[in-house]
């Protein structure tokens, strides 16, 4: 006798829960989140719109392990990312999040694949291995002519194909997007956001983006609005 089917839904991949954030400058405390709830489930894009200095970085950067809150907790994949030792959150940033930057990070004395190999390098996998996804990656970027080029020897949309395909480089479950398009021309920044959501669904990872733009949200099936620093 077959068992019957379950209508029961995965847990999310990730679960933030009452994030509160702050920074002191001097003696002022600067609050900048102030208790965000967030969830977002596997293979899904996610949109964080709000204007500048709204708390969307900062909300990226605890969601990707770069930073810890000053209360509330964040859940990765059903693991409580608070347990964790410095150690297990540099494994957790380098195997299962992978980052895009405005400003792309690139190092200027790698070349392009060498930029990309990097993550899967620190991570100690097989070279050989790293070298041929990479080249795929570039590839799929369409950088398959610019491998050996070096950041300054790329154009700035160039540089965040580079960027796209670094982030890609160990498969990350979650993928995390803060302002990609802030210093490219319109145009040119059309193209990253049309790349981007076509290798989200092509990979089914999970993309939370951050934008002030508010037609580049549009692109997102599901849209936070962050107003200093709480959901609207």
């Amino acid at each position: 006798m077959s068992e019957p089917a379950s209508d029961a839904q995965p847990p999310p991949l990730l679960q933030a829960k009452g994030l509160v954030k702050g920074y002191r400058l001097g003696r002022r405390e600067i609050p900048v989140l102030r208790g965000v709830s967030f969830e977002a489930g596997g293979g899904e894009f996610v949109a964080l719109r709000g204007a500048s200095g709204a708390g969307k970085s900062t909300l990226l950067h605890l969601l990707g392990a770069l930073d810890t809150p000053d209360s509330g907790n964040i859940r990765l994949e059903g693991r409580d990312l608070s347990t964790c030792s410095p150690v297990e959150l540099a494994a957790v940033r380098n195997h299962r999040v992978g980052f895009v930057f405005q400003a792309y990070h690139l190092l200027p004395e790698l070349d392009a694949i060498e930029n990309v190999c990097l993550p899967a390098r620190i991570g100690r996998r097989n070279s050989r291995v790293v070298e041929g996804r990479a080249r795929d990656l570039l590839g799929l970027v369409g950088l398959g002519a610019r491998m050996e080029h070096r950041p300054y020897e790329l154009s700035g949309g160039e540089q965040q194909r580079v960027a796209i395909a670094r982030a890609l480089i160990n498969s990350p479950r979650l993928l995390l997007a803060d302002e990609p398009t802030g210093n490219l021309d319109s145009q040119t920044g059309h193209e990253i956001i049309d790349l981007l959501i076509r290798l989200q669904a092509e990979t089914r990872t999970t993309l939370i983006m951050a934008t002030h733009d508010l037609e580049i949200a549009s692109r997102a099936p599901r849209v936070h609005h962050l107003v200093d620093g709480v959901f609207a």
